[in-house]
């Protein structure tokens, strides 16, 4: 059965999202800028709440985003090194598994640290997604081919502002093999069949809605004075769609 990923970014939305019927979580922090690496408070917690796999349930637990900083996908030494120790302090607090992605100057798969961080992983037994900075490749079907016996799935819209719009490049992913493709960017309810269609593993959408918080006074260029929440009927309704 094809699996449904819900991104969540609090304690709530964990919640709400595996009584909603999704079969995995991606934890991050931030998703108005693509989401970054969770808090330590915020990963344990969630953890705590809905970690573990459970195989008779269908339940592949929490899969944690490492991203530590937004804004592209080319880190420097240093950055490099920050990403490791972030991975490994994932893996530690019990991660079932970790989103990850980089890209070279050249905008391939960086191969080198994505190898690295999944020899990590590989030593938890947590599994390796690489994230939607293939969507940002010079090629996203030749990085999956890339990405074959380094990674267990890879996320995409198929380098199109959603993964509706980018159906095409996703199915020529799917058959190059290898890594599993997880369909995900902007999915919609109503898209989710055509999707599911194409041999996609997964899908992978955040089912978030807006809230208001404050007086609308922005504290910085990425805070309006609102927040994104899990919306449960959302969640209820993908879930519905897979079915």
């Amino acid at each position: 059965m094809t699996a449904l990923e819900i991104a969540v970014t609090s304690v709530e939305g964990a919640r709400a999202a595996r009584a909603g019927g999704a079969t995995r979580l991606e934890l991050c922090s931030a998703l108005e800028v693509g989401g970054i690496t969770p808090s330590q408070g915020l990963l344990e917690a969630v953890l705590d709440e809905a970690g573990g796999v459970d195989s008779d349930e269908g339940w592949q637990g929490v899969h944690v985003l490492v991203r530590p900083r937004p804004g592209g996908f080319c880190y420097s030494a240093e950055e490099q090194r920050l990403y490791a120790r972030e991975v490994e302090t994932v893996l530690e607090a019990g991660a079932d598994g970790v989103v990850v992605g980089a890209l070279t100057s050249h905008g391939e798969p960086d191969l080198e640290l994505i190898g690295r961080l999944a020899d990590q992983a590989a030593a938890y037994g947590a599994t390796v997604t690489f994230h939607r900075a293939v969507d940002r490749s010079a090629d996203p079907v030749a990085a999956i081919g890339a990405l074959a016996g380094v990674v267990d799935r890879v996320l995409t819209s198929g380098g199109a502002p959603t993964a509706a719009a980018g159906a095409t490049t996703i199915a020529a992913m799917v058959a190059v093999g290898g890594p599993a493709v997880l369909a995900g960017g902007g999915v919609s309810v109503d898209a989710i069949e055509a999707l599911v269609g194409l041999g996609v593993e997964g899908i992978h959408l955040s089912a978030k809605r807006r809230v208001a918080d404050g007086n609308g006074l922005a504290l910085g260029v990425a805070d309006d004075g609102g927040h994104w929440i899990t919306d449960p009927a959302l969640v209820a309704a993908a879930a519905a769609a897979l079915s």
